[in-house]
């Protein structure tokens, strides 16, 4: 693969990235325009499938691939990456609402978690499938902590356990650290003259960390699907790019599910065993760990309609009551 196909898509990657920022400006985003945008990350990810098929002897002159099979593996690897991502969109629920992260703050926050976890993909790429086998035995680590997580999830009373990873453990250790949020921010100076970092820093940290957990889930599955380390890259970036504005189509949800919280445990487990199976011949299939995680939320989703309008007509009764 020519060095200038590499600089293009760079070049291509920033500009999209740059894109981004800019329909995310502001802070808030509604249902609506997150679900939008999701559209068009996908639509985008479809032109250049296409441009692949026909200009693939111009990106990649001594492939092996023929345009045909190029832009198959492209598409497969793409959906792939895509569907393996909306595990990330509730861990992503998890973080914001354990860090307590202000709703204006979380467009910014996901875009540098977004960048990190794109920059340690490509170094998880370059590195290769080799080396993800040769240290295949900190799956089970990952798997432990998802399972954790989400029996922590289920412990959980009025108050929220803290998700505590190895990235917040580290970075409060070394940095000095603000209480609270100051919104843009990464760093505050005090009055004294002293420079902290502030939790938005932590937040991204442990975002990107937990991408790359799944990552690490990913990549070797995409990696069965083509050998060609530019299709790995480009299915990877493409993915990403669109998961911030999923997220928030996602997040436009999230408030009315009562029962969120357990299904989240749920997912998390399942997740966990999901990563334990990888490697064996019970290992589970994307299509049924997508069946699964829609099922789940969409018995949550009934259950919490269910109690919403069992809560609204003892309300009403109540309130019929009292006016006797």
């Amino acid at each position: 693969m020519p060095a200038t196909t590499y600089f293009a898509f760079f070049l291509g990657t920033v500009l999209m990235v740059c894109l981004d920022i800019w329909q995310t400006r502001g802070g808030v985003i509604s249902v609506k325009k997150a679900a939008l945008w999701s559209v068009f990350w996908v639509v985008l990810a479809a032109l250049f499938a296409a441009s692949i098929y026909q200009f693939w002897d111009f990106y990649a002159p001594y492939s092996p691939y023929t345009p045909h099979q190029a832009a198959m593996a492209f598409t497969t690897g793409y959906l792939l990456e895509k569907s393996l991502s909306i595990d990330n969109l509730f861990v992503f629920a998890i973080i914001f609402s354990q860090y307590s992260v202000p709703t204006n703050v979380r467009p910014r926050a996901l875009l540098y978690g977004v960048i990190g976890a794109l920059v340690l993909r490509m170094m998880m790429i370059v590195l290769g499938a080799e080396l993800l086998n040769r240290y295949h035995w900190t799956l089970y680590l990952f798997a432990a902590f998802l399972i954790w997580t989400g029996i922590s999830l289920f412990r959980e009373q009025d108050q929220q356990e803290e998700v505590n990873p190895l990235p917040e453990k580290l970075i409060r250790r070394w940095l000095p650290m603000t209480r609270d949020f100051h919104q843009h921010h990464l760093t505050m100076r005090l009055n004294d003259g002293k420079r902290m970092a502030t939790p938005l820093v932590v937040v991204i940290a442990v975002i990107a960390f937990m991408d790359v957990l799944f990552a690490l889930d990913s990549i070797p599955a995409i990696f069965a699907v083509t050998r060609e380390p530019f299709l790995v890259l480009a299915a990877n970036v493409f993915a990403l790019l669109g998961l911030r504005s999923l997220y928030f189509v996602l997040e436009g949800l999230i408030s009315r599910f009562v029962y969120l919280k357990p299904a989240l445990a749920v997912i998390m487990l399942f997740i966990g065993v999901k990563m334990l199976l990888s490697t064996t011949a019970w290992a589970i299939e994307t299509q049924w760990s997508l069946g699964f995680i829609a099922c789940i939320m969409m018995l949550a989703v009934i259950a919490s309609i269910l109690k919403e309008r069992k809560s609204s007509d003892v309300e009403h009764k109540e309130n019929q009551t009292n006016q006797v």
